[in-house]
């Protein structure tokens, strides 16, 4: 290094450097002007400028070395790359000795990139014993450009297809590459060993303390002596995740067989804690603030058994709630019955609201078989007996109701709770209930109903998304008047149509008071926009009916719209809305507001 520099060195150049300016130049290539971007360090340190002139310039010579790997990565092994401060060439040092003495001022940083040719492959070659057909996993042919990140890609391709295959213990050593400069292309080899096929050796548990291991191991449906097989192992690991019992589950891939040449797994698991208490509220202008507090165990009898025990406070201050009401609920859920696939639900509630539609007190008890098809695809059965009591229009009744619901669901979303917030992807359901209705009037009729959404992420990154919402559902067998007044449809709040007060859409006594419907349909359109990290906003459209008619699309349309504010939050979003309607309103609204957890749908 000139004596000159090291004198920079030591006085630490003298003056501070300004805080710089960037221009990066574009390749015409936006995957790898993204690269190049990531890769730099001026980019990603912009807004905290070195101390002294001399660090900007090392910092953007370290650029130089790290642009250059991105453009070879894309295969550009002949690319240029030329970085100028304040019109300075990086590599003469000597050059910024000179503005040793200038005042403090921005200093501009541009980077010249000359790609050069883009080399190809050539010979694809694989040395060592594996089975012929496993080497097209690689997916890699001559002519290819040179990107090393596909050529990396399919080494893990076919170290993947070997292991899929039973050979537990294959290896595939990270490609060589030679680079053949005049013909602008690159040679390829890959080193691999398949070994032989291995079954699946001793199955050892790390990390239990309160689960039993002996249900774990039906869970897993490994065996040892079973084939080895990637797939199955992870369903294995996956089956024991939906216990809800663990916070983590991982398999360590053998790294050496038996003595029989076996391949051993070693499943590490991290129980949760077997308790856990929370705490919800809401509120709306139509039903007014709810609060609820649960409880749960998650492991009851140490076979990931589950009992839950909530109380909810409903109804206070609505303009469509006459009252304080409340929900109770005990609810046991038993895993893996007749197989992994199924779960047992048992359920016993206590209801109490007092709404503009009606008042209602009622007691259930009910049992559901759920199933799962695929990880996409569930099904479920069940019966529910419930006593209802139930007042409208100044008119008494009592009711057991014998409910047998049957339901199918499809979600390949991926946002598997309840308030997570999905970003693509469909949800549906379809549900067909029979019920037998003994009491003031014995009745036997069926209630169907069917839904779906559908979100695009039209931004790739989550951050703009268009939500759609659908809802059919339509009462055979009996007039609605005839039914209990809970068992019928009603249409207006935040399930059905935004900005029209809760169960205020649909047929309605002389009085104004909901009558309840045979029918409903109702359909939302919601754009949701992130702002910033946490914040997002939210502009949709409702439209929906409730009719007399025991097919949907009967009666008069309504529709509502609003904006709303969300604030994201580990556990999910938190969403303000307020929407107004746009056409008749019922009850004279002029706007409802609504204050939850989660998004709407």
């Amino acid at each position: 290094m000139p004596l000159a520099v090291l004198l920079l060195f030591a006085a630490g150049s003298g003056s501070a450097a300004a805080p710089y300016s960037l221009h990066l130049a574009k390749t015409g290539d936006g995957a790898l002007d993204g690269a190049i971007k990531d890769a730099s360090l001026l980019s990603s340190l912009h807004d905290a400028p070195p101390e002294t002139l001399l660090a900007l310039v090392d910092r953007a010579r370290s650029d130089a070395g790290r642009m250059k790997t991105a453009l070879e990565s894309f295969g550009y092994y002949q690319a240029v790359v030329t970085i100028t401060v304040a019109g300075r060439d990086i590599r003469d040092l000597n050059a910024f000795v000179a503005m040793d003495s200038q005042p403090e001022q921005t200093m501009p940083v541009e980077v010249a990139i000359e790609k050069g040719p883009l080399y190809r492959l050539r010979r694809i070659g694989i040395e060592g014993g594996i089975p012929a057909a496993a080497a097209s996993a690689l997916e890699l042919k001559a002519g290819d450009p040179a990107v090393a990140a596909k050529v990396l890609a399919g080494r893990d391709r076919l170290l993947s297809a070997l292991r899929q295959d039973g050979y537990a213990f294959a290896t595939v050593a990270a490609p060589v590459a030679y680079a053949d400069d005049t013909a602008h292309v690159l040679d390829v080899s890959f080193a691999a060993g398949a070994g032989r096929k291995a079954n699946i050796g001793t199955i050892s548990f790390h990390g239990l303390k309160d689960v039993n291991e002996a249900f774990l191991r039906r869970v897993l449906e490994l065996e040892s002596g079973n084939p080895y097989s990637p797939d199955k192992i992870d369903r294995g690991r996956r089956n024991l995740l939906a216990l809800d019992v663990f916070s983590a589950v991982s398999v360590r891939n053998p790294e050496t067989p038996e003595a029989d040449g076996a391949a051993p797994l070693n499943i590490d698991v991290t129980e949760r804690k077997r308790h856990s208490v929370a705490f919800s509220a809401n509120y709306s202008t139509d039903l007014g603030t709810s609060a609820s507090a649960s409880w749960l165990h998650r492991n009851l009898f140490g076979n990931a058994e589950q009992l839950s025990l909530s109380a909810s406070a409903t109804g206070l201050g609505g303009s469509a709630a006459d009252g304080l009401g409340y929900d109770l609920s005990l609810r046991f859920k038993k895993p893996c019955i007749w197989g992994c696939e199924r779960q047992l639900e048992l359920a016993l509630s206590a209801v109490k609201q007092k709404l503009d539609a009606y008042d209602r007190a009622a007691e259930s008890l009910g049992a559901t078989l759920r199933g799962a098809l695929t990880p996409q695809w569930s099904v479920n059965a069940g019966v529910n007996l419930t006593y209802d009591e139930t007042t409208q229009s100044g008119s008494d009744r009592h009711y057991q109701l014998f409910a047998f619901p049957f339901g199918a669901a499809y979600d390949n979303t991926g946002a598997g709770l309840a308030v997570a917030d999905p970003l693509h992807g469909y949800r549906a359901g379809l549900t067909l209930t029979p019920v037998v209705s003994v009491g003031s009037k014995d009745l036997l009729f069926a209630q169907l109903q069917a839904s779906g959404s559908a979100y695009f992420d039209l931004s790739g990154n989550g951050r703009s998304v268009l939500a759609l919402r659908g809802l059919v559902g339509s009462l055979q067998g009996a007039s609605s008047l005839d039914l209990p007044p809970d068992q019928r449809f009603y249409a207006g709040g935040s399930a059905t149509v935004r900005g029209f007060r809760y169960q205020s859409i649909g047929p309605a006594f002389a009085n104004g008071e909901p009558a309840g419907a045979s029918s409903v349909d109702a359909v939302s359109l919601e754009w949701r926009q992130r702002v910033y990290r946490e914040f997002g906003v939210v502009g949709f459209i409702d439209a929906g009916q409730a009719g007399k008619g025991s097919l949907p699309f009967d009666g008069t349309i309504q529709i509502g719209a609003g904006t709303g504010l969300r604030y994201y939050t580990p556990i999910g979003a938190i969403r303000f809305d307020i929407a107004l309607p746009l056409t008749t309103v019922p009850r004279n609204d002029s706007f409802q507001i609504y204050l939850s957890l989660g998004q709407a749908f």
